[in-house]
């Protein structure tokens, strides 16, 4: 264990689990048999993406599924069966919480999506900046089956990615979608051979390190700002965003690194 999974010990993350590996934290859905969520585990991850955000050494966040079969296969059913509409509230607020937390993390996120992704566990991914799919994975929001409804972003994030068409034929008619129907449509950036999303997924953050952390941060708030802010207003943020960074360390050492012609030393400062 390395001393900076560590010092995240000294909490139990319910549901979850937590790796770092350099600059990358893994956390992994742990709730056997189909990593479903709780309200426990959804405060749990809202808490843990609170603590990464405060560690300036952790860069981006991989999100992977325990064992080879499910990803997450979304909200424990059982917690509604009573039909009390408190609990549905609390849940849903947990929801809306933990995405919130892990849509808004500084850093790139990734979903590494390794068998079953339906209901709350496609919204969890949905969150992410990225998602790789596993070549036998499976995507839904089959939440009307159910007589419920997507509450953790479903109906507004999923539409943004592969269109209001594609939306509603997974959340109106439940369709479920394989992995390569699910690149073809933009819903998830790269499907890989079985047992491989975890590792591609710490690929890809070992790419994004060689960027600076802090105009990666800059950048994932500029390309957000594109579902709520109008274009003008976008393109103003852009430019006093690209002043900013000079009053970062990062940026000095980054346009040093290019005329020394060396690698750069990040500080994420």
């Amino acid at each position: 264990m390395s001393a900076a999974t560590e010092r995240y010990r000294t909490r139990d993350w319910a549901g979850l689990e937590l790796e770092v590996e350099g600059h990358t934290a893994i956390v992994t859905l742990s709730n056997p048999p189909a990593n479903t969520w709780t309200v426990r585990s959804l405060a749990a991850l809202r808490d843990l993406v609170a603590a990464l955000e405060a560690d300036r050494e952790v860069w981006t966040l991989v999100v992977a599924g325990e064992g080879e079969k499910f990803f997450c296969a979304g909200a424990d059913l059982k917690q509604f069966a009573s039909g009390d509409k408190a609990a549905a509230r609390e849940a849903a607020r947990r929801f809306g919480e933990a995405f919130e937390a892990l849509s808004a993390f500084r850093g790139l996120s990734i979903a590494a999506i390794n068998g079953y992704a339906m209901g709350g566990g496609l919204e969890c991914a949905l969150a992410c900046d990225l998602r790789i799919a596993e070549e036998q994975a499976q995507l839904a929001l089959p939440e009307a089956t159910v007589g419920l409804l997507p509450c953790a972003g479903g109906t507004q994030n999923l539409p943004r990615l592969v269109g209001e068409g594609w939306a509603k034929r997974m959340i109106l008619l439940g369709e479920r979608v394989d992995a390569a129907t699910a690149l073809r449509i933009g819903l998830v950036e790269e499907v890989v051979p079985r047992g491989q999303a975890r590792a591609r997924a710490l690929d890809w953050a070992a790419q994004a390190a060689k960027q600076s952390p802090t105009s990666v941060a800059a950048c994932k708030r500029l390309v957000q700002t594109t579902r709520s802010l109008p274009h003008v207003a976008g393109l103003a943020a852009e430019r006093e965003l690209f002043v900013d960074l000079f009053d970062s360390a990062d940026q000095r050492e980054g346009v040093a690194a290019f005329l020394d012609k060396r690698a750069p030393q990040w500080q994420n400062a």
